[in-house]
Protein backbone atom coordinates (compact mmCIF):
# COMPACT_ATOMS: atom_id res chain seq x y z
CA UNK A 1 0.00 0.00 0.00
CA UNK A 2 1.18 3.32 -0.85
CA UNK A 3 1.81 6.21 1.88
CA UNK A 4 0.76 9.69 1.32
CA UNK A 5 4.62 10.42 1.28
CA UNK A 6 5.62 7.83 -1.61
CA UNK A 7 4.39 8.64 -5.04
CA UNK A 8 5.08 6.76 -8.50
CA UNK A 9 7.78 7.47 -10.62
CA UNK A 10 5.28 8.59 -13.48
CA UNK A 11 3.86 11.39 -11.01
CA UNK A 12 7.20 12.58 -10.32
CA UNK A 13 8.57 13.16 -13.48
CA UNK A 14 5.40 14.90 -14.34
CA UNK A 15 5.83 17.36 -11.64
CA UNK A 16 9.76 18.06 -12.95
CA UNK A 17 8.80 18.46 -15.89
CA UNK A 18 7.33 21.85 -15.83
CA UNK A 19 10.26 23.35 -13.96
CA UNK A 20 12.70 21.92 -16.44
CA UNK A 21 10.80 23.72 -19.04
CA UNK A 22 10.73 26.79 -16.70
CA UNK A 23 14.73 26.47 -15.69
CA UNK A 24 15.27 25.90 -19.87
CA UNK A 25 13.61 28.82 -20.52
CA UNK A 26 15.12 31.17 -18.33
CA UNK A 27 18.55 30.06 -19.74
CA UNK A 28 17.99 30.43 -23.02
CA UNK A 29 16.44 34.17 -22.34
CA UNK A 30 19.42 34.87 -20.16
CA UNK A 31 21.47 33.61 -23.26
CA UNK A 32 20.06 35.44 -25.74
CA UNK A 33 19.91 38.44 -23.44
CA UNK A 34 23.43 38.17 -22.71
CA UNK A 35 24.56 37.32 -26.47
CA UNK A 36 22.77 40.99 -27.28
CA UNK A 37 23.85 43.04 -24.36
CA UNK A 38 27.88 41.64 -25.86
CA UNK A 39 27.07 42.17 -29.26
CA UNK A 40 25.49 45.31 -29.18
CA UNK A 41 27.98 46.81 -26.66
CA UNK A 42 25.49 46.94 -23.88
CA UNK A 43 28.40 48.23 -21.45
CA UNK A 44 29.51 51.05 -23.03
CA UNK A 45 25.70 53.25 -22.66
CA UNK A 46 26.97 52.58 -18.99
CA UNK A 47 28.99 55.60 -19.38
CA UNK A 48 28.50 59.20 -20.92
CA UNK A 49 30.56 59.17 -24.09
CA UNK A 50 28.32 61.08 -26.93
CA UNK A 51 30.01 58.64 -29.45
CA UNK A 52 28.28 55.73 -27.90
CA UNK A 53 25.03 57.22 -29.26
CA UNK A 54 26.55 56.25 -33.00
CA UNK A 55 26.66 52.79 -31.97
CA UNK A 56 22.52 52.60 -33.86
CA UNK A 57 23.08 53.90 -37.10
CA UNK A 58 20.24 55.87 -36.50
CA UNK A 59 21.94 58.37 -34.39
CA UNK A 60 24.71 59.19 -36.14
CA UNK A 61 23.35 62.32 -37.84
CA UNK A 62 22.28 63.77 -34.20
CA UNK A 63 25.84 63.31 -32.94
CA UNK A 64 27.08 65.31 -36.36
CA UNK A 65 24.61 68.00 -35.41
CA UNK A 66 25.66 68.10 -31.59
CA UNK A 67 29.09 67.75 -32.76
CA UNK A 68 28.86 70.98 -34.51
CA UNK A 69 26.16 72.83 -32.47
CA UNK A 70 27.59 75.56 -29.39
CA UNK A 71 26.20 72.62 -26.49
CA UNK A 72 28.78 71.14 -27.49
CA UNK A 73 30.81 73.22 -25.43
CA UNK A 74 28.54 72.47 -22.18
CA UNK A 75 26.52 69.19 -22.49
CA UNK A 76 26.88 65.74 -23.37
CA UNK A 77 23.79 63.14 -24.68
CA UNK A 78 23.32 62.53 -20.94
CA UNK A 79 22.90 65.80 -19.80
CA UNK A 80 19.71 66.64 -21.63
CA UNK A 81 17.98 63.38 -22.03
CA UNK A 82 18.73 61.71 -18.37
CA UNK A 83 17.02 63.31 -15.27
CA UNK A 84 19.74 64.98 -12.65
CA UNK A 85 20.21 62.88 -9.93
CA UNK A 86 21.43 59.14 -9.43
CA UNK A 87 18.04 57.24 -9.31
CA UNK A 88 16.44 59.54 -12.17
CA UNK A 89 19.57 59.14 -14.19
CA UNK A 90 19.68 54.99 -14.28
CA UNK A 91 15.74 54.61 -14.39
CA UNK A 92 15.56 56.61 -17.18
CA UNK A 93 18.90 55.09 -18.99
CA UNK A 94 17.76 51.65 -18.00
CA UNK A 95 14.10 52.16 -19.65
CA UNK A 96 15.42 53.93 -22.78
CA UNK A 97 18.10 51.17 -23.29
CA UNK A 98 15.47 48.61 -22.77
CA UNK A 99 13.06 50.51 -25.63
CA UNK A 100 15.88 50.84 -27.92
CA UNK A 101 16.83 47.58 -27.88
CA UNK A 102 13.98 46.05 -28.43
CA UNK A 103 13.26 48.76 -31.34
CA UNK A 104 16.75 48.04 -32.89
CA UNK A 105 16.51 44.30 -32.50
CA UNK A 106 12.75 43.64 -33.69
CA UNK A 107 13.52 47.00 -36.22
CA UNK A 108 10.52 47.93 -35.39
CA UNK A 109 10.95 51.89 -35.21
CA UNK A 110 10.80 55.24 -36.83
CA UNK A 111 12.89 56.76 -39.20
CA UNK A 112 13.87 59.63 -38.55
CA UNK A 113 13.16 58.73 -34.72
CA UNK A 114 10.87 60.58 -32.68
CA UNK A 115 10.52 61.55 -29.04
CA UNK A 116 8.48 59.49 -26.88
CA UNK A 117 6.57 61.49 -24.24
CA UNK A 118 8.44 60.66 -21.00
CA UNK A 119 11.83 61.54 -23.04
CA UNK A 120 10.33 65.24 -24.11
CA UNK A 121 9.50 65.87 -20.73
CA UNK A 122 12.97 65.29 -19.37
CA UNK A 123 14.46 67.02 -22.05
CA UNK A 124 12.42 70.10 -21.49
CA UNK A 125 12.68 70.18 -17.94
CA UNK A 126 16.99 69.82 -18.44
CA UNK A 127 16.51 72.95 -20.97
CA UNK A 128 14.76 74.80 -18.32
CA UNK A 129 16.80 73.94 -15.46
CA UNK A 130 19.92 74.63 -17.40
CA UNK A 131 18.31 78.21 -19.20
CA UNK A 132 16.52 79.67 -15.88
CA UNK A 133 17.87 82.85 -15.19
CA UNK A 134 17.17 83.49 -19.06
CA UNK A 135 13.53 82.24 -19.38
CA UNK A 136 12.30 82.62 -16.42
CA UNK A 137 9.72 85.26 -18.16
CA UNK A 138 9.57 82.80 -20.72
CA UNK A 139 7.59 79.31 -18.66
CA UNK A 140 4.22 79.88 -20.26
CA UNK A 141 2.69 80.61 -23.15
CA UNK A 142 0.36 83.91 -24.18
CA UNK A 143 -2.52 81.23 -23.75
CA UNK A 144 -0.95 80.16 -20.29
CA UNK A 145 0.11 76.74 -21.05
CA UNK A 146 3.72 75.30 -20.27
CA UNK A 147 6.18 76.46 -23.06
CA UNK A 148 7.43 73.94 -25.22
CA UNK A 149 11.36 75.18 -26.13
CA UNK A 150 11.79 72.74 -28.64
CA UNK A 151 8.69 74.27 -30.83
CA UNK A 152 11.01 76.96 -31.54
CA UNK A 153 14.17 75.14 -30.71
CA UNK A 154 13.93 72.15 -32.57
CA UNK A 155 17.17 71.73 -33.82
CA UNK A 156 19.10 73.68 -30.81
CA UNK A 157 21.00 70.63 -28.86
CA UNK A 158 22.13 68.78 -32.28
Amino acid sequence: MNGPEQTTEPTRRRRRGPAVLLFALAGAAAGLGGFTFFFAQGASYLKDNPKICMNCHIMRSHFDDWNRASHKAVAVCNDCHTPPGFLGHWTVKGINGFNHGKAFTTGDFHEPIRIRPLNKRVLLDNCRRCHEPVIERMRTNSRGEEADCSRCHRNAGH
